[in-house]
């Protein structure tokens, strides 16, 4: 039971990890190309 309550938390983190990468390829961020990137920052 102690193992599972290690290594539970471990799997959900790999599985929101995989899943945040499978956003990034699935959906890239569309770069503005008129401004540069740092314009976009307002400083």
């Amino acid at each position: 039971m102690a193992l599972l309550a290690v290594l539970l938390p471990l799997l959900m983190l790999g599985i929101v990890l995989a899943l945040g990468r499978y956003e990034e390829l699935l959906l890239p961020r569309e770069k503005d190309e008129d401004r540069p990137e740092g314009a976009a920052l307002g400083h």
